[in-house]
This record gives C-alpha cells, structure tokens and sequence, in this order.
C-alpha cells in the first residue's frame, strides 16, 4: 500500500509540474504577443514620415491661403483708390478680382493702409498691367490655379446659375472638346482664341498631346520635336503650308490682237487670270486656274467634291534640300469622273477611258513674307506629264517658269474652318 501510495503520489507530481510548464510557456507567448502589439502601436519611422507630410501639406496650404488673402486685399484697396478717383470701371474690376480670391474679403482689410506694391498683390497688378512680359506664362497660370483652390480647377462660373456649367465636365472630355475645336483642318487659330477665354483654357490648349497630333498629320509618323522645346513650337516655327484658306496668284498680260480689215489700227487685249491652290492637312491638294475673281472662286473650293470641271485633284510633299529651303512638291490631274449614259432602255454608268492621261508637277519655294508665316510660294518648276494609253509611253514638256508664273499669296478664308467634321 504505501508503495502504491508512493508511486500516485509521484504521478500526480509529474502532472503538476506538467501544467505548470503549460503555463509558464503560454504566459511567456501572451507576454511576447502584447511586446510585440505594444511595439506596432508605437510611432515608427513611417509614421513620423507621414506625419511629416500631412504636417507640410497643411503649411503649404495655410501659406497659400495666406498669399491668396493678401492678395485679394491689396487688390481691394487698389479698387477703392480707383473709386475715390472716379475711375468706377477699373474699381469695378478690380473688386471683382479680389472677391474671386477671397469672397469675404471686405470684412478682413484694415482701410487705414494704402497698398504696398511691394506686396503679393503689387506685384500681381505690376505683372499683368505693367509692360512687363511673364517668361512662363503657362507655369504662371498653373501657380495661380494652385493658389486659388487645393484641388486644381480648369474654370468657375462667375454668376451664380441653375444650368449644369462647364467646369463640371472632366478634363477628358474638356480635352476631346477641344480637339473639335481644331478638328480634322487643324485650325489652330480657333484653339489660340479659345485659349484667350480664361486661364484653365489657356492651359489647357497647351496641352503637349494635340500639338503632337498636329505635328504628326502634318509631318507624318516619323516627325520628331528635335531641335524644338516643344511640339507647339515645332508647328509654329517649322515650315509648312497653312491649311486655313488658299493660296492666290494674279498673273496679267498685254496681248497683241489682229488687225482691221482696213489695217488701220490693231487691237491691243489685257489678259487677267488667276491661280489657285488649297492643301489639306492629309496630303491632299486643289488647283484651279480660272479668269474668275477670287470673290466668286474662292466659296467654291470650301469642299474637295466642288462641281467645278476645271479643278486639278491630287497630293503635296514636303523637301528640304541642302540649301535648308522648304519645298513643296505637288502631283495634280484631272479627276475620273462617271458619265451617264443611256443604252437599250437602261440606264447605266460608264468610264470613259481617255487616250491619254495628263498630270501635272508642280515644284514651289516655300517662305514668309511681311507679318504672315509661310504665306509665300514661288514657283521653281512647272511641268505636264503625258501617258499614252495604247503604248505607255509618257512624255514630259516642262514649261519655262518665268515672269508669267507670278508667287501665290495666301489669304485667309474663315469660311473653311468655320465648321468641324471630325476631331484631331
């Protein structure tokens, strides 16, 4: 007995001993647990990174309010000179200008200081009014975005209305509208206005992407920026023919007519007749030569399927030799039409095949002259290709380009841009 009693009294020691390991190890695990807990918890280095750029974010934007604050206030008290000197409309201005930036701003300005043109709003004022010019004004508008609101705004209505205002559309589709406005023409004379509207629009018709497009459908796939800074000024500065109206050349001669039956006198004629061409961004090119004036020739070159029988349809090329001129080389022939025709009570559409197929190559110097930018083609070849059908021979007679190929002058016409077909 006392020997079993022993051996019990050992087992139940053992699992004593037993659960108190259990336990020691499980407080050990919820100790290291709560450690580790304890430790996440703590402010760590990303913590005090973040903290550090919240903390930096609402100082800038305290420090922009701030600007903006001084700002309206000096053009406040500007407004309020102007008035006292009975110049209303420039104080009308003025007051405007500063109640955009801040709307309250009457009931935070001390009236008992003039304004300090050294000042934020000083220098606003000697920046726009002074003869001064901004060197970035793009970055310039981007920084007074940025200042007037924390989230960057291409436009606000300046009355208050009901209807749905334009600066409540995304930037994409304020960008897609904007590609109408240049359109498949490139008129981007009308995006140069639109511009002019406020200074969200500014930035955004200096948006890199649709001059790129611009550049590419004028100078194909495998145009490049280089030398130029920017895509905008590659299009503005390198040689190009204009797409926005046409180009016109006048050309007058005197020609001797017969004589009299009596041989008293010979009749001495004025020749006057007119050379026409239109390019199109897609390498397409019109060419008339007519005696009608442009008054009445010019509204019917609008569209490339005109009626006019006399019209010369094909493409231009650009080449730029050694002498570092611009030239343009143009293709042009009569286009195929369909004659109809009736044929044992049927009608029916035929192409009558010509003997022989005439096309003309035109070579012209393209430059600049007075204020206008590529406005000028001189001619430096003129010549008619002849494509016999029967033997495929063609045979070609250049003309003699002298004084009667007068340079053709581009003028504007606002009537071929005036409406958009499709977008860039």
């Amino acid at each position: 007995l006392d020997a079993e009693s022993n051996m019990n009294s050992g087992g139940v020691a053992e699992e004593g001993e037993d659960e108190n390991t259990d336990d020691s190890h499980l407080q050990l695990e919820l100790s290291a647990f709560r450690a580790q807990w304890m430790s996440e918890l703590l402010p760590g280095p990303r913590y005090g990174e973040a903290k550090r750029r919240l903390l930096g974010a609402a100082d800038q934007k305290r420090r922009q309010e701030l600007a903006r604050e001084e700002e309206a206030r000096e053009l406040f008290l500007k407004a309020v000179e102007e008035e006292q000197s009975g110049a209303v409309y420039e104080a009308i201005k003025y007051y405007r200008r500063a109640m955009q930036l801040v709307p309250d701003i009457e009931f935070k300005i001390n009236y008992n200081r003039s304004p300090d043109p050294d000042r934020v709003g000083g220098t606003y004022l000697a920046e726009n009014e002074g003869d001064c010019e901004i060197d970035d004004l793009l970055a310039y508008f981007q920084h007074q975005l940025t200042l007037q609101s924390s989230t960057l705004k291409i436009c606000e209505h300046e009355v208050e209305t009901t209807q749905v205002h334009i600066s409540a559309l995304p930037t994409e589709v304020l960008m897609y509208i904007f590609r109408w406005v240049v359109s498949c023409d490139l008129d981007l004379r009308a995006l140069e206005q639109l511009s002019l509207v406020c200074r969200g629009f500014y930035i955004c018709a200096r948006d890199p992407e649709i001059w790129r497009l611009a550049c590419l459908k004028v100078w194909g796939r495998n145009c490049t920026k280089l030398p130029f800074s920017s895509w905008r000024e590659m299009f503005l500065e390198k040689p190009r023919v204009r797409f926005d109206g046409v180009y016109i050349s006048k050309t007058s001669y005197i020609r001797q007519g017969e004589e009299s039956l009596d041989g008293f006198y010979r009749a001495w004629h004025q020749v006057e007749y007119y050379r026409y061409l239109r390019f199109f961004p897609d390498g397409q090119v019109m060419m008339l030569t007519t005696p009608e004036d442009p008054l009445s020739t010019v509204p019917r070159l609008r569209s490339r399927s005109t009626r006019l029988e006399s019209v010369l349809f094909g493409h231009y090329r650009f080449s730029q030799d050694t002498d570092n001129q611009t030239k343009v080389y143009v293709v042009v022939a009569k286009r195929k039409e369909e004659k109809a025709e009736y044929q044992k009570s049927r009608f029916c559409r035929r192409n009558p095949v010509p003997e022989a197929e005439h096309s003309f190559h035109v070579g012209l110097q393209l430059s600049s002259g007075g204020r206008q930018r590529f406005n000028k083609l001189v001619w430096i070849h003129h010549s008619c290709h002849i494509t016999y059908r029967s033997t495929g021979e063609t045979v070609v007679t250049a003309f003699d380009v002298d004084k009667m190929y007068t340079p053709l002058f581009f003028a504007r016409v606002k009537s071929y841009t005036a409406f958009s077909d499709r977008p860039l």
